[in-house]
């Protein structure tokens, strides 16, 4: 399916057209835009060679053009469905669909206009990737080389099962990736030794900014000082400097694995409120962190260590030393460096904090039938309940990595992965031996990392060896220090290699009987990962057969359309995915030398360049790995906007509208902001009156508001420019909130509509895979006057980063790099001519469905008696079906959702942004053909409702769904009789079912007892057997 390391033939002339313009069109863009700005053409005519070039005659150009593979509806889809809403052309449509000083439509500069085709987009990302240098990096901070089995790269990684599915809100159709987050849990609590871990975070950096802000939150905030051991991962260290400035959290360095720095800590103890050391450290070095825990726990503050998994197979756990948290990354359970990600970091804690602890967490619980089933757990916890009172803005996670760190754990089960380590420990403590007659090791004790002072050598001189005589990477400590992290990718030549490097000298193996064993005083006695699923499948006939039962559990794009409103669940197209696997992309260490990164180089700044393009911005960082990163990040860059203009104390006050997602008014809260709700009138639109008093009242202390367009209710807002004037005129910034960005592209943009700041979720708009939760990604764009402030870092120097940067936002430089080609891929094959299609046809497929649904179920906020200028008379790109009125018969918005998965789909949006109601988003992915089958489902559960209003049997249908195939073939004729319903009415309510139907592995799950019978890791050997009896 990959290849890789394959010859490509590069095209000079495809390389031109790429990236230059002729200089005789150049001149004419020019001389257009002196005179009115060109606009980007939308027609219907136009469509028709958009979409298929080759229609009208076949050319010299290349076939396999991306458009048509894409977008779902043909041009005569399109003739279609806009019969069926009254018009006969796209622009007609557009041109009542959005208010007339909202559609800007300015024309793209997207190179090449009108897309590569798809192989010449392979072609043209291999000689990117090929700019990148493979160096074997034993760098660290963080990040080890790992072996990715091929079964799981094969069928997970690369399986569109896996990762084009959402995240397992609906339980009954995600038992698979459930249960395999849950062996990520309890991989996770069984290394670290704690209670309880969740489903991943963002990376390590972040976690832990979570573990400080949770232990801030903890003693509510009554302490301010947060303790930070000085042999942390700089990386790290920068991002909790990050969060807690904003909260105005003091962070105190201290070495405390020293009896100096214990001491100071004990003498500082009544005002603080945790600490977080490194285990190992970044050094290398392995400490007893013991008296720290005590010291802290003294004072009721809490302990977190950072750690590694790896390690944490022979060393002794967290839990030991009195750890409160344990986090890290699990990166090198088989996932690549990826220039710096995604990778899933890991929180664990105990059950005391069980309503603290940030992220999702898999339950188990059990569904209608008794039977045993997984669940999101403790969902009240999250941001979007909570909003401005949550301590954490998470809103995603690294679920397919967490996926495939928790199959790597399976795969090699405790004694494969004890192995792994064994040998890194020996061949770790074999190199210091070596190195040990020539030079200094620092740290005196080590699992996989040594710290070198050099004797009659420099750092510098002795990296050139190793990247030129043995094409390896070291990291340079400082001028006579270097320091080298082993992995399991290391071999017996490596370790020969690194020898020379520092000696001359050669490795000889007839004097070594058998490997190094790591000492007893640091190594752990108890036993690890000792539930079944970790000791069962080990040989790859029976992973590939877990894997594929797990999946065949779940509902993806591959089964049917996720019409889910706010999270466009549109294609993620192989040609796309592909960049996944190819290793220029994914074998770059993320601090490795600017030079062996120059295609990534290239990558991202033409990837930033189409952003400003398509926002209407002027600079772009690509650090944030995640929607509410992007949004804590665009605060953070208006926060220090005002802050070098003297305010930043004085202008405190966010203003956001009460139909916001919650992650705005959370990510608000984690920037120190004060949140004042703005109302939004009774037809969905801010309430401009209210807006304006409130921007007038505050005009002294307003810092920004936060603003999602189109509203999250689905609707151009005539009155947008209007909000953003009113908000400057009283001295704040407009954040934009980019979910919603895919109506905008090619139409209007943040920054033509006068918005200062925007973040995009690439995994929304641009075409990255959802992966059952993530990965995400999320760019920053920013006009001229909040660049200066976008991100540094502190081992790379990013795009636009100055004195008056913000500090980093996560832990790599370009945040989950190893995506953006993803994304990158999207934008170059559609092009400038095809990109304004997407968001027509986005919107046209969702008008469409609701002019089918309109006359059977009410439709919230649309009013197609409004005028144009209204923004009332269509949707965006997803309306809200609004199903409050069936409760006053029994019926509610919960029981249509379960009953559409007998149906075989996933139910759109429920409750949010309006509680009773489905909100729904079909993208331009879906042909008529699939709107059509969706809305023919919706109908049909119409008839359903009626019938359970008036009494009548099939009624009961509503209340039973989802129908399991084990419910619908083992359930006794007796009991099936009490229900009053065919077993044919409930599982196959329409012809279709009978072909293609992916079943519900569970019945409707019980979401009272998974809270109250709080379990979060896999069953024990003996729980097993007890359920079993």
């Amino acid at each position: 399916m990959f290849q890789r390391g394959r010859a490509v033939v590069r095209s000079a002339r495809l390389h031109k057209l790429a990236l230059s313009t002729p200089r005789v069109v150049a001149i004419r863009s020019m001389a257009t835009e002196a005179g009115s700005p060109a606009k980007a053409i939308t027609s219907s005519d136009y469509y028709k060679k958009v979409y298929n070039p080759s229609t009208e005659k076949v050319s010299f150009s290349n076939l396999d053009t991306f458009a048509r593979r894409h977008i779902g509806p043909t041009p005569e889809n399109v003739k279609t469905m806009l019969s069926t809403l009254g018009y006969s052309d796209l622009d007609e449509f557009l041109s009542k669909a959005i208010p007339e000083h909202i559609l800007f439509k300015r024309k793209l500069k997207v190179q090449p206009e009108q897309g590569f085709t798809e192989s010449e987009m392979l072609d043209h990302l291999h000689e990117i990737a090929n700019k990148n240098k493979i160096v074997k990096s034993y760098i660290g901070k963080g990040y080890a080389g790992t072996k990715l089995p091929p079964v799981i790269q094969r069928n997970l990684l690369e399986s569109p099962e896996w990762y084009t599915s959402y995240t397992p809100y609906q339980p009954e159709i995600s038992q698979g990736r459930l249960e395999s987050l849950l062996n990520y849990q309890t991989m996770v609590t069984s290394l670290t030794g704690l209670d309880m871990a969740n489903a991943s975070l963002l990376d390590e950096g972040t976690a832990a900014g979570e573990a400080m802000s949770l232990s801030y939150h903890n003693l509510k905030g009554k302490r301010s000082k947060y303790v930070v051991d000085t042999n942390i991962h700089p990386q790290t260290l920068n991002v909790i400097k990050s969060r807690a400035s904003n909260i105005n959290i003091e962070i105190v360095e201290l070495p405390l694995s020293t009896n100096e720095g214990v001491l100071q800590l004990e003498a500082i103890s009544n005002d603080v409120c945790g600490a977080i050391v490194q285990y190992p450290g970044t050094d290398g070095s392995v400490h007893d962190y013991s008296r720290v825990g005590e010291i802290l726990h003294s004072k009721k503050a809490l302990f977190a260590m950072a750690t590694d998994l790896l390690a944490l197979t022979l060393l002794k756990s967290p839990a030991e030393f009195g750890a409160d948290i344990a986090l890290g990354t699990s990166q090198r359970f088989g996932v690549p460096f990826g220039y710096g990600g995604p990778h899933a970091a890991f929180f664990a804690t105990s059950y005391k904090y069980s309503r603290k602890i940030p992220g999702r967490i898999v339950g188990v619980s059990k569904d209608r039938l008794g039977k045993q089933a997984l669940r999101l757990a403790l969902q009240t916890r999250e941001q979007h309940i909570k909003r401005e009172k949550a301590t954490s803005n998470i809103c995603t996670s690294q679920a397919l990595l967490a996926n495939i760190a928790a199959m790597y754990a399976v795969y090699h089960g405790p004694e494969g992965l004890k192995n792994i380590a064994k040998r890194v420990f020996g061949f770790t403590t074999i190199l210091a031996s070596q190195i040990a007659s020539h030079h200094e090791i620092v740290n005196t004790k080590w699992f996989d990392t040594l710290t070198v002072k050099l004797n009659g050598v420099s750092a510098d001189e002795i990296l050139a060896v190793a990247l030129h005589e043995h094409n390896i990477n070291l990291f340079k400590v400082d001028e006579s220090k270097v320091s080298i992290t082993l992995d399991e990718t290391v071999t017996e030549q490596d370790l020969d290699s690194l020898i020379q490097i520092f000696t001359h000298g050669r490795l000889d193996t007839s004097q070594i009987q058998e490997l190094p064993n790591l000492p007893h005083e640091f190594l752990r006695t108890d036993p690890i990962l000792t539930n079944e699923v970790f000791n069962t499948h080990h040989s790859e006939t029976s992973m590939l057969r877990y894997l594929h039962l797990l999946q065949s559990k779940d509902l993806s794009l591959a089964n049917s359309m996720i019409p889910l409103g706010s999270c466009t669940m549109k294609l993620n197209a192989t040609v796309e995915m592909q960049t996944l696997s190819i290793p220029g992309f994914n074998s770059i260490h993320p601090f490795a030398p600017i030079d062996q990164a120059e295609g990534y180089k290239q990558l991202v700044d033409e990837f930033e360049k189409d952003l400003n393009d398509i926002t209407g911005f002027d600079a772009t960082t690509s650090m944030p790995n995640s929607g509410a990163q992007g949004e804590y990040t665009g605060l953070s860059l208006i926060r220090q906007y005002h802050k070098s203009r003297g305010d930043y104390e004085k202008r405190n006050i966010c203003l956001i509208p009460v139909s916001a997602h919650g992650t705005n008014p959370a990510s608000a809260a984690m920037c120190g902001l004060k949140v004042v709700p703005v109302k939004c009138l009774e037809n969905g639109s801010i309430d401009l009156q209210d807006l304006t008093e409130k921007a007038e009242k505050h005009s002294e202390n307003l810092c920004s508001i936060m603003i999602t367009y189109p509203s999250t209710y689905g609707l151009f807002e005539p009155g947008v420019k209007t909000a953003i004037e009113t908000v400057h005129k009283n001295g704040g910034l407009v954040y934009l909130d980019g979910a919603n960005m895919n109506a905008q592209v090619g139409l209007t943009s943040p920054g033509d509509l006068g918005a200062d700041v925007c973040h995009l979720n690439i995994h929304k708009t641009f075409a990255l895979s959802h992966g059952g939760g993530g990965p995400g990604q999320a760019p920053v764009c920013v006009k001229e006057h909040l660049k200066p402030f976008l991100p540094s870092h502190h081992f790379v120097k990013t795009p636009h980063s100055t004195k008056e940067s913000i500090e980093s936002v996560n832990s790599a430089p370009y945040g989950s790099a190893s995506v953006i080609p993803v994304s990158y891929s999207y934008i170059k094959m559609l092009g400038a001519q095809a990109l304004p299609y997407v968001s027509t046809i986005a919107m046209l497929n969702a008008n469409y469905m609701l002019t089918r649904l309109k006359n059977d179920y009410k439709i919230m906020f649309v009013d197609s008696h409004a005028s144009t200028n209204e923004g009332l008379k269509h949707c965006a790109h997803e309306f809200i079906l609004d199903l409050r009125e069936f409760k006053a018969v029994g019926v509610e918005a919960i029981d249509v959702a379960k009953r559409l998965q007998d149906y075989g789909f996933h139910a759109p949006t429920m409750s949010f942004p309006v509680a009773g109601t489905l909100m729904i988003e079909p993208t331009e992915s879906e042909n008529l053909a699939e709107l059509d089958r969706f809305v023919d489902a919706l109908l049909s559960i119409r008839k359903e409702i009626e019938a359970y209003a008036n009494n009548e049997p099939l009624g009961m249908v509503l209340k039973n769904a989802p129908h399991s195939l084990e419910d619908v073939v083992s359930t006794p004729q007796q009991d099936w009789d009490a229900r009053s319903y065919t077993r044919e009415q409930a599982a196959y309510p329409l012809p279709y079912l009978k072909t293609a139907k992916c079943w519900p592995t569970v019945a409707r799950l019980d979401d009272t007892y998974g809270d109250m019978n709080l379990m979060c890791t896999c069953p024990s050997v003996e729980e097993v057997v007890e359920t079993q009896s």
